[in-house]
């Protein structure tokens, strides 16, 4: 597991030119909520943030938020990025309790696709879904998931309800229903292939024998 760490001050300017200037000394206003806490207006280094942020973890991560000598735990509830230029506008944090349920949406991790039978067969893989919502103590909180695809075949589907778990950790989505139960990913053979399949399947009637 990897540890993520950001330096933080207060911030008592608010408001959308005070973010502005904030921005023009290198760092990024941003909010700390929850906690049964008022929420805090911080800011934290932008390179320091911008450079975190390329690991995908960070997102599912417990976070360290070392704040006036204090370290307090959050995660990352959004981030609002600049549409065009590699700048970090702004970022929400959740504070963390050690004994209070969190949801978090941490990415999957595909595995044994190239030795399924699916492809195999020829298939192809389709995920359509790269994360999940999560629910569980921080302590459980997982980095990714993984989803085993060593054993699925052609036009099968792995779904929400096939993923093994970690121990604490439960689906979001699961908890709304059955009809919830998304799926994941699939194999199915390439457009082409799955026509020249059925034309062969169709067949004709046998040519007439010489001499019929």
């Amino acid at each position: 597991m990897t540890d993520f760490v950001l330096t933080a001050e207060l911030r008592n300017d608010k408001g959308k030119g005070a973010s502005r200037r904030l921005r023009g000394t290198g760092k990024v206003p941003a909010i700390m909520y929850g906690g049964h806490q008022e929420p805090t207006s911080i800011s934290l280094i932008h390179n320091e943030l911008a450079h975190q942020v390329e690991n995908e973890a960070f997102f599912s991560h417990i976070l360290t938020i070392k704040l006036d000598g204090k370290d307090e735990n959050a995660i990352v509830k959004d981030m609002q990025r600049h549409p065009s230029k590699p700048v970090i506008l702004h970022i929400d944090l959740q504070r963390v309790s050690a004994t209070e349920i969190i949801r978090v949406h941490v990415p999957l991790h595909f595995i044994n696709e190239a030795t399924s039978p699916g492809v195999k067969g020829g298939g192809l893989v389709a995920h359509s879904l790269i994360e999940v919502e999560v629910q569980c103590l921080p302590k459980n909180l997982p980095e990714f998931i993984e989803v085993d695809l060593g054993n699925l075949d052609l036009n099968q589907i792995i779904h929400l309800s096939d993923i093994k778990l970690p121990a604490g950790v439960e689906l979001v989505e699961l908890a709304h229903g059955e009809s919830h139960d998304q799926a994941v990913a699939s194999i199915h053979l390439p457009r082409a292939a799955k026509e020249a399949a059925e034309e062969g399947g169709e067949g004709g009637e046998a040519a007439p024998a010489a001499g019929e």
